[in-house]
């Protein structure tokens, strides 16, 4: 991997793993700027209440990433899990998170809509001894437990290159969807695919926030397509807002255009079976960490173990060529 290419989420990493112990159970003391009073460990004779802050459902990859975290704690018979959806409003999951506090959960999932809003209120919960476990997208800072997610930076590289090497070989114009703005991966998704494409002749012609919803995405992609001619690529910072584009482009007549997402969620509406149907050129499977999260709770509250700071997520490309044994694979098992 280049080492520009590692950028943002090297950044975290570079912090975080100078000390790769998170706070598990009666060890948090020993953690410079860890939770002042940390609970002891139950073990595997306790109950547990885990409470998941969740951003928003109205995206497929959200409500895949609940349906992953229910599916995992199904099998660890020592826990509860109490789901709350912020529906994008920062206000509301700081709240949330608020009234999981009062109710004395003992661990925390949150997937936070914004950085910066949400901050303060993990931070709070850190310092109080309750484990928090981020998933996808960050706060600002390093007080939580552990992050766990993939490298947003690395898969709009991923994106950009695809563009470039495949799509643009001569060089073109691009239209960007992007995500949330306060969200951390709209910006390491946006700045990765710059990165992607530096030096081969493409360039960023236009762009818009669609929120990371695909209704949003489709306005914005109209506007976008109608008000700049020549646009040859549609990069969008996930699958929804990729669909969205393809029917503004379809609504204007524009059959010739590539559009490129990330998620590729294995489901029959999700992004490979949209690149399967030729509606996106390709897609970059970003996993939910649901499953991987609900093994880390089991660890810190049930094993009584440590966990590390940050644990990353692998990614994937799905073009026309593997589309289908991705989607069997990812499927596999049930």
């Amino acid at each position: 991997m280049p080492k520009r290419a590692r950028g943002a989420f090297s950044l975290l990493l570079g912090v975080t793993l100078v000390a790769t112990v998170a706070s598990a159970c009666g060890t948090t003391s020993e953690n410079a700027g860890g939770p002042a009073e940390p609970k002891p460990c139950g073990g595997a004779g306790g109950k547990y209440t885990i409470g998941v802050s969740q951003a928003n459902v109205a995206e497929p990859y959200r409500e895949r990433m609940d349906a992953d975290i229910r599916k995992a704690a199904a099998g660890v018979p020592q826990f509860t899990v109490n789901f709350a959806d912020a529906q994008q409003d920062n206000s509301k999951q700081v709240e949330q998170v608020e009234n999981f506090l009062t109710q004395q959960i003992d661990l925390l999932i949150i997937s936070p809509n914004e950085a910066t809003p949400l901050t303060s209120v993990v931070k709070k919960a850190y310092e109080r001894g309750v484990p928090v476990l981020v998933l996808d997208r960050k706060v600002n800072g390093d007080s939580f437990t552990s992050f766990i997610g993939a490298d947003n930076f690395d898969i709009g590289r991923r994106a950009g290159e695809f563009v470039a090497q495949t799509l643009l070989p001569g060089g073109g114009k691009v239209a960007e969807l992007k995500g949330l703005a306060g969200s951390s991966p709209a910006k390491e998704r946006s700045d990765g695919f710059k990165l992607g494409i530096g030096g081969k002749n493409i360039e960023i012609v236009a762009s818009a926030d669609g929120d990371w919803l695909r209704d949003r995405g489709r306005q914005q992609a109209d506007a976008l397509l109608k008000g700049t001619p020549g646009i040859q690529v549609v990069y969008a910072h996930n699958d929804p807002m990729g669909e969205g584009a393809y029917l503004a482009a379809q609504d204007a007549g524009l059959t010739g255009i590539k559009i490129v997402g990330i998620d590729g969620l294995p489901i029959e509406a999700g992004g490979i079976k949209a690149v399967e149907a030729g509606r996106l050129a390709a897609t970059f499977v970003y996993p939910t960490g649901g499953k991987e999260a609900v093994e880390a709770a089991r660890k810190i509250l049930v094993d009584c173990q440590q966990v590390p700071k940050v644990q990353g997520l692998a990614i994937e490309r799905v073009t026309p060529d593997n589309a289908a044994e991705v989607y069997a694979r990812l499927n596999a098992g049930g």
